[in-house]
């Protein structure tokens, strides 16, 4: 398993694909039945336990002592070299991710992120003069919801203009479910070289991006693999997520007029907030490997199990329908913990300014095939529709 997006049909046995299966925008029912602690069937030689229940799951993402995350067991279970680490924060334990995070923080704060305000909107509006001027159906994903967040990061990285389209190229690709799993692990090695190149430029003339200002700050503290594992980590959590999210949420929307008026005409934030918990598009949290015997509900986990929580399950739990009336609540859209997304507002950030410019630039918007022929992924762990063709008059 892997926290990139990949289609884990190929690698898994399908009773254990439950938790990423999907009707719509919706769990199977079997994920709403399942017991809060149940264990999964999966041909390893350790067990591994999915957690639906809301309590458990906070129980176990809350936990430092009882669990880590550090990307050697993954390796050592699965089959994998160490030099396939990623690297980032998703697959690394205290004092590694402590001291990472410690760097990325600062990036992340609303002060800071407030300079992307003016682009954020810039970019959106870019897209929607693009939609504007097309003939016929226009592809939301294409158009809308994948380019966003790729330009935000391309902003918020310091990746200088003219490099912009190459970095779509690599940071599309590596989401692509066509190639299969093989394909799309290639494609994130070509992001890395990518990325690579990117801190190697900026070590000798850094921008004003998140690349540049941890160079000017943490030196060679921070390496060049360790910082181009940063950026893979924000490449991440911040493109196919919230692209996902922006696809997503506009289907919600227009099978929801109330829901889209809100939006158009008052507060996004609440509507932005209760399609961030119904909707959970990161599936599960990155796995966890007990490191002690730990009681999670009436479940007893043992030292070296591995653990996988559904976010989605646990969000569910609080409330099954999607209700734009709803008081906003605490949710596990951005998981929880010390590895909750550190990008969060930042995503936040572009699905309001997103939602109301589409909704009131194309007030009459709606599907232009019918809502049961939508291609969703299959068995992935970041959700998303492949293609989402709309009528935007």
């Amino acid at each position: 398993m892997n926290a990139k997006g990949l289609d884990l049909g190929s690698l898994l046995p399908d009773s254990a694909l439950m938790p990423l299966r999907r009707e719509g925008l919706d769990p199977v029912p079997e994920l709403a039945a399942a017991a809060p602690v149940s264990k999964l069937d999966l041909p390893l030689k350790l067990d591994v336990w999915l957690v639906t229940g809301r309590d458990e799951v906070r129980s176990v993402l809350s936990s430092v002592e009882d669990y880590s995350s550090d990307f050697n067991h993954l390796a050592r279970t699965l089959g994998m070299a160490e030099t396939e680490n990623p690297g980032g924060l998703g697959f690394s334990d205290p004092p590694v991710h402590s001291r990472l995070r410690k760097v990325l923080t600062p990036e992340f704060t609303m002060r800071r992120l407030a300079r992307l305000t003016p682009r954020i909107e810039e970019i959106v509006a870019e897209c929607l003069d693009t939609m504007d001027a097309a003939d016929g159906p226009v592809d939301l994903v294409e158009h809308f919801a994948l380019p966003i967040p790729s330009l935000v990061i391309c902003e918020l990285l310091g990746v200088p203009y003219s490099e912009r389209e190459a970095f779509q190229e690599v940071a599309t690709a590596r989401f692509d479910l066509l190639g299969g799993a093989s394909a799309s692990l290639g494609a994130i090695s070509d992001s890395l070289v990518f990325l690579r190149e990117q801190v190697r430029r900026q070590r000798d003339h850094p921008t004003d991006g998140l690349l540049g200002m941890i160079i000017r700050d943490h030196g060679d503290r921070v390496d060049d693999e360790e910082l181009a594992g940063l950026a893979d980590g924000v490449l991440t959590g911040g493109f196919e997520t919230t692209a996902s999210m922006l696809a997503l949420g506009a289907i919600a929307l227009m099978e929801d007029p109330e829901a889209a008026r809100i939006v158009r005409e008052e507060d996004a934030g609440p509507v932005v907030e209760e399609l961030l918990r119904y909707l959970t598009v990161v599936q599960v949290a990155f796995p966890r490997f007990a490191t002690r015997d730990v009681q999670v509900g009436d479940t007893l986990i043992k030292t070296g199990d591995g653990v996988i929580c559904s976010l989605l399950a646990a969000d569910r739990e609080g409330g099954e329908t999607f209700d734009p009336h709803r008081v906003p609540g605490p949710h596990y859209a951005f998981g929880h913990g010390i590895h909750r997304c550190i990008g969060a507002e930042l995503a936040r950030m572009e699905l309001r300014a997103a939602y109301p410019a589409l909704l009131n630039h194309f007030p009459r918007m709606h599907l232009a095939v019918p809502a049961d022929e939508l291609e969703y992924r299959d068995a992935s762990i970041v959700y998303g529709v492949e293609r989402l063709p709309v009528h935007v008059r």
